[in-house]
């Protein structure tokens, strides 16, 4: 019975690191130079999850979180911006704050639904224990 309040556990933790991940995102939308020294705009991350804990139970964990390279920047003609190359381009970053508004809509549905499970999960184990008594 405990199980499933670890499994529930587990996706509340998953889905707050996307959340997190998610918000980072739309933070550095506009960040043209990374803070790591790597030449070009802040890219995209996504949190990758994986089936199972980190302890080898059930349940879902973040693998990594990963740059996305797949997605291409933006490039804007601007002159005048600190950033732009010797053509005058500006690269923007790879973020879309409306795909990231619907991620984030999804990783809260997602949040709310373990949130669920475990209030169903603490109502089952506290009727068992009323069948005992």
């Amino acid at each position: 019975m405990y199980g499933a309040l670890d499994i529930s556990t587990t996706g509340l933790v998953a889905q707050r690191a996307q959340i997190d991940t998610i918000a980072g995102n739309i933070a550095n939308a506009q960040t043209t130079k990374r803070l790591d020294g790597v030449p070009g705009p802040f890219l995209r991350r996504v949190a990758l999850l994986s089936e199972g804990s980190r302890d080898g139970g059930a349940g879902v964990h973040v693998q990594d979180v990963v740059e996305d390279r797949v997605r291409p920047t933006k490039k804007v003609y601007d002159p005048s911006h600190p950033q732009a190359n010797a053509d005058g381009i500006v690269e923007y970053p790879n973020v879309d704050p409306m795909v990231e508004m619907v991620n984030a809509m999804v990783a809260v549905r997602a949040y709310e639904a373990n949130v669920t499970a475990m209030e169903a999960t603490k109502s089952i184990i506290a009727s068992s224990l009323r069948l005992l008594a």
